[in-house]
């Protein structure tokens, strides 16, 4: 007969030597193998699978009522633990279940080692990791819609302010600063929208299923997905044990996001080297050897950890791609990259909503941006109006700003006379085309520069916000 010691081994209680295998792992193996060091953030999403565990179990009569009382008493002292920060992690507690077990075990005695009948850790590891996505998902739900809120009051708040749109990084056409803001706004809403399909998707009940085959004590999964609050169940326990198609589509939609953070961390940067915007001290830091330097450094941070993201989408999609059927430990792999995108993602909605509730515009430097060219395609809009087809209008139009630079001079300092050289339809009110405010207000289509229409985008956005 084995000593205890033996029996407990390098491998800890659970799987020590004396069942399957003879003696304990390599050190090196036991380090390589393990996953407590991260996953014990499920902890709780662990317990409540294993407390929902219990009473099916119970109803299925697997355990007596008693028992299984004693099992959801015991695990809430487990929770207790974790949530006082008390809980003690032991050399062989290989992953959250074994760690849970084990302290549950030490607390209730032998009745601890009937929770895990017709369980795997497979269908457990998949419960916990689906409960704890939703969870996090719904909470950076939560910090897009406080995003989108700071950044529609702040349009909102400077509706009067002009600035140059841009197109190939060139000056395009005028358009005011709140629908430039708008315009980044209304890509995280479509995150958002993405974010909010995913979660039926990931919100189902993988528990029940078993290691692969199925749950052999006639278990209520039905039961077990109303317990957690999951929307249904699983439809095949093969599939549902080595299912990670809702962590990668996380990670893919993480990418998106931070895209989009990226692209408006990139046009601010730009700005704040123009001096349209200043970036507050809070979001800035300065260099070891310059004296005079402000870096935008927090905008520059999030321009970089979308390529980031992206690294871990690829990573953990090209770890799955050669997986047979059905659980293998390469889907450990799923936890570090999960978890590393949600804090991210989490940390770059915080870090930009300070951002844009704390910067300062310079309205003079951002109408300094604009100049009378921008204004061409209202010159040719001017004879659109007359009822001169548009690609007509187009060659007049170019041929003004030719002559403009030819005669290195402004085009809006052209003359009547010049004007009408190339196109007599030019009138005298052909003047009032160069006005920024006027070619602004023209654009009143939904989606629009012009005030109405950027005041519509503001409340449609305050509006989605509030249901996230």
């Amino acid at each position: 007969m084995p000593s205890s010691e033996a029996v407990t081994g390098a491998r800890g209680g659970l799987f020590g030597a004396g069942g399957r295998f003879k003696g304990g792992t390599d050190p090196i193996m036991e380090k390589f193998n393990e996953s407590i060091s991260f996953d014990k953030r499920m902890w709780d999403q662990d317990i409540r699978g294993s407390v929902a565990y219990a009473k099916a179990i119970v109803m299925a009569g697997i355990i007596t009522e008693e028992e299984g009382n004693l099992l959801v008493e015991g695990l809430g002292k487990v929770s207790q633990e974790w949530s006082t920060g008390t809980f003690a992690i032991k050399p062989g507690d290989e992953d959250i279940h074994t760690a849970n077990e084990r302290r549950l075990t030490e607390i209730i005695g032998p009745v601890a080692g009937k929770l895990h009948t017709g369980r795997s850790r497979n269908d457990q590891v998949a419960t916990d990791t689906r409960l704890w996505t939703v969870e996090a998902e719904r909470e950076i739900l939560k910090d897009i819609a406080t995003f989108l809120t700071v950044g529609a009051e702040f349009a909102s708040e400077h509706m009067d302010i002009l600035m140059a749109g841009y197109t190939h990084l060139q000056p395009a056409q005028p358009i005011r600063f709140s629908h430039w803001l708008m315009s980044h706004l209304a890509a995280v809403m479509r995150d958002a929208d993405r974010l909010q399909s995913m979660i039926p998707r990931a919100n189902m009940c993988p528990l029940g299923s078993g290691a692969l085959a199925g749950n052999a004590f006639g278990v209520d999964r039905e039961f077990l997905a109303r317990e957690l609050g999951f929307d249904g169940v699983t439809s095949n326990s093969i599939d549902a044990t080595c299912d990670r198609d809702f962590v990668v589509e996380f990670l893919m939609w993480n990418t998106m996001l931070l895209t989009h953070l990226s692209q408006l961390a990139e046009d601010l940067i730009i700005t704040n080297l123009l001096k349209g915007v200043t970036i507050d001290d809070a979001y800035a830091t300065g260099s070891s050897l310059m004296p005079q330097k402000k870096n935008p450094d927090a905008l520059e941070l999030l321009r970089g950890k979308a390529g980031i993201a992206l690294g871990r989408a690829v990573g953990l999609t090209a770890t799955l791609k050669g997986l047979p059927r059905a659980y293998n430990k390469d889907l450990q792999e799923d936890k570090i990259p999960l978890f590393e995108g949600v804090d991210t993602v989490k940390d770059c909605l915080a870090i930009a909503t300070g951002v844009i509730a704390t910067m300062k515009l310079n309205p003079e430097m951002l109408m300094k941006a604009l100049c009378p060219e921008m204004l061409a395609t209202d010159l040719a809009d001017y004879l659109v109006r007359k009822g001169v087809p548009f690609r007509e209008t187009h060659h007049i139009s170019g041929a003004c700003v030719r002559l403009a630079e030819e005669s290195n001079v402004s085009i809006d300092t052209l003359t009547l006379e010049q004007l009408q050289n190339i196109d007599s339809r030019f009138g005298e009110d052909v003047m009032d085309v160069w006005d920024y405010e006027v070619s602004v207000e023209r654009k009143n289509s939904i989606g629009g520069t012009a005030r109405s229409s950027v005041q519509k985008q503001i409340d449609d956005c305050l509006a989605y916000a509030a249901t996230l």
